[in-house]
């Protein structure tokens, strides 16, 4: 195989998709990950596929998989797609075991990621911001599916184009952009319904045909973008749909939602990892993605009671209160305090 050395950091779904697809595309990828997806592997080697049809194998001989962080030593590139919670002890494991001067991404949900590898890496390692727009299902025995659309980007630097041109135009493809700052915030506006789906039980397609769950979160992303012009912060456009119209469409009776759903093209076996962090009994990412908007209200001096009342369920449900909210009691219990407030019209 020829190109720049690969290492995948947090290979759970996104990242044994990532790096599969990469591998698939011939760059040479290691996985550093959990023993019990490094077991999966060995005995099922990797399956992946998506919705469009494709589908590729790695058998166990061609998958490069390691349950220690001294793996990541001849990495040229290191994809970083542990959970927010884990980036600051994953920075620690790239600092010591990181070959010096190697090109971190950040494929990880949130807005302060790359802030926080970059403070702690200093200037040993050259750190790029990146998105994950899609979601991906494990689906037990080595197989991995990316159940809806979408490119993975990463920030404008010379060794980001060369990887976009090495891994080339299949799934795993790599888009390059400019403003990381305004594509993470606009991936955090469309994560919001991360929490939403968790506190449903539902998949994705089941959950967001609910209108009373779309108006929890259309409540979520306006509160969000209110903020945001107060901090002068303008998030890019994610999709077909440009932020300022997503929490309208998200919002519209069933009949008008139906077809942006047709657009979306979300798998039917698709879920947010927030719903499989809560079933794992795992810490979510909550602080990193709605609890980013309570954070930016309060630096603007404002508050941002939805998005408040989002994470404190999602805290309870962390701490084992077991409650799965049907799409009329979340609605009532999220934005019934707040029916002064324009956000109650959603």
């Amino acid at each position: 195989m020829e190109g720049p050395k690969v290492a995948i950091h947090g290979a759970g779904s996104i990242g044994c998709f990532v790096g599969g697809s990469w591998a698939a595309a011939g760059l040479p990828v290691r996985f550093v990950g959990r023993e019990s997806v490094r077991e999966a592997v060995a005995e099922n080697g990797m399956t992946l596929t998506d919705s469009t049809g494709w589908l590729v194998r790695l058998a166990p001989e061609q998958v490069d998989f390691s349950t220690k962080p001294a793996a990541l030593a001849k990495a040229d590139i290191i994809a970083l797609c542990v959970k927010s919670t884990s980036t600051a002890e994953a920075a620690k494991e790239i600092a010591k075991h990181g070959r010096k001067g190697a090109l971190v991404v950040s494929f990880q949900n949130g807005v302060s990621n790359g802030e926080l590898l970059r403070g702690m890496l200093g200037r040993n390692f050259e750190v790029v911001d990146g998105m994950v727009p899609y979601n991906v299902a494990y689906l037990g025995h080595g197989r991995w599916h990316k159940g809806t659309a979408g490119d993975l980007v990463a920030g404008d630097a010379p060794r980001t184009h060369d990887l976009s041109e090495q891994v080339g135009e299949g799934p795993g493809r790599l888009r390059i952009e400019a403003n990381m700052a305004g594509i993470a915030w606009g991936k955090l506006l469309i994560n919001l319904n991360n929490a939403v789906n968790a506190l449903s039980g539902r998949t994705l397609l089941e959950e967001l045909k609910e209108r009373d769950y779309r108006r929890v979160l259309a409540a979520s992303i306006v509160e969000a973008l209110d903020i945001l012009a107060l901090a002068k912060i303008e998030p890019a456009k994610i999709g077909p749909v440009p932020p300022k119209l997503l929490p309208h469409v998200i919002a519209a009776p069933d009949f008008v939602f139906r077809h942006f759903l047709k657009i979306q093209k979300i798998d039917a076996k698709a879920r947010s990892s927030m719903y499989d962090d809560l079933r794992a009994g795992r810490r979510t990412e909550i602080d990193f993605l709605n609890g980013e908007v309570v954070k930016l209200a309060t630096r603007v001096r404002r508050r941002a009671p939805v998005n408040e009342a989002i994470v404190a369920l999602i805290k309870q449900a962390e701490a084992g209160v077991e409650h799965l909210w049907t799409p009329q009691d979340l609605r009532r219990h999220v934005m019934e305090a707040h029916k002064g407030t324009p956000l109650f019209g959603y």
